[in-house]
């Protein structure tokens, strides 16, 4: 549980539901899978209730017995040897499915379990929720428009995950100091259900499905996409830096960030992506080869195209 999740958590309000009892076939062995036994579920669903509790509108919160019911259907009709398994899918399915539902804390029990000792009850419990990400994304090879217009149709089509808007469009001179083409550059915000290094990997195929290569640093290419911010998430991971390490010198990612999330404020240095794109630019200032001009017209800061 990062600290960020638990901040947000802190902000929502809580639906509690307490051993739900199901009749379901998972387990190691063939006769549980045959024969099914007695699950007990414990969920705690995060969300926002004041509009619910205000109006008394149940379409404005989260319908518990429906959410009782999904449950129960989905235990039913599916089997897993794990109740890790069960407790996965089942809590990836609820996020997915149900409105209003930011986080879920989810625990299944099953009780005597066949281990050959008396045992009242073993149980998994796991936590899964909504993250908030940033992408920076640039081609400078073939029809950039298109590699890029694929890329966030491709972002927008994974399983647990919702492209929210997209920034304008900048055309920027290559930064690293290898002769090439220009970039077309932007941003945009993602919510995902995906880990950080589970996000990695789809981003890295999506490059790699518009003939991304790795031959030279800063080279050109067809695609380049960068994840910027996950949560407040920092880590030094050896195939995953977050927030991206250079971000804080690059216009092209500042610019079109500044549309989707002005004062989102950098984890470690504490100050807001405008702050961040007001020092560079006046670090800049005298630079005749700075910034770069929107090819398409781009809205106030915090105003980028919602998808």
């Amino acid at each position: 549980m990062t600290e960020n999740k638990c901040r947000d958590q802190g902000r929502l309000d809580q639906i509690r539901i307490r051993h739900l009892e199901v009749f379901g076939n998972h387990g190691v062995f063939p006769e549980e899978t045959k024969l099914g036994q007695k699950f007990l579920v414990n969920a705690v669903l995060y969300t926002d209730t004041r509009n619910a509790g205000l109006s008394d509108n149940l379409g404005l919160s989260i319908h518990y017995g429906e959410v009782c019911q999904e449950i129960h259907r989905f235990l039913k009709e599916h089997t897993y040897r794990l109740i890790e398994s069960a407790a996965e899918r089942l809590a990836e399915h609820l996020l997915l499915t149900i409105p209003r539902l930011s986080w879920l804390d989810l625990e299944i029990l099953k009780p005597w379990a066949p281990i050959g000792l008396p045992l009242e009850t073993v149980s998994v419990s796991i936590s899964r929720g909504w993250h908030q990400a940033y992408l920076a994304f640039g081609s400078n090879l073939g029809d950039r428009r298109a590699y890029i217009e694929e890329a966030v149709e491709k972002l927008s089509g994974l399983t647990g995950c919702r492209v929210e808007q997209v920034s304008g469009i900048l055309e920027t001179e290559a930064y690293g100091g290898v002769e090439q083409g220009p970039f077309l550059n932007g941003c945009l915000s993602l919510k995902t259900i995906l880990t950080p290094e589970e996000l990695l990997r789809e981003v890295n195929r999506i490059e790699a499905e518009a003939g991304r290569e790795r031959l030279v640093r800063w080279g050109p290419r067809t695609l380049d996409l960068d994840l910027i911010f996950y949560d407040d998430l920092v880590t030094e991971d050896a195939h995953l830096l977050l927030p991206h390490p250079d971000m804080q010198n690059r216009t092209f990612v500042l610019e079109p960030l500044a549309q989707l999330c002005p004062c989102k404020r950098h984890p470690i240095t504490g100050e807001t992506v405008l702050q961040m794109l007001g020092r560079l630019r006046e670090s800049q200032e005298h630079d005749s080869g700075a910034g770069g001009g929107y090819l398409l017209s781009c809205a106030e800061a915090g105003k980028g195209e919602e998808v």
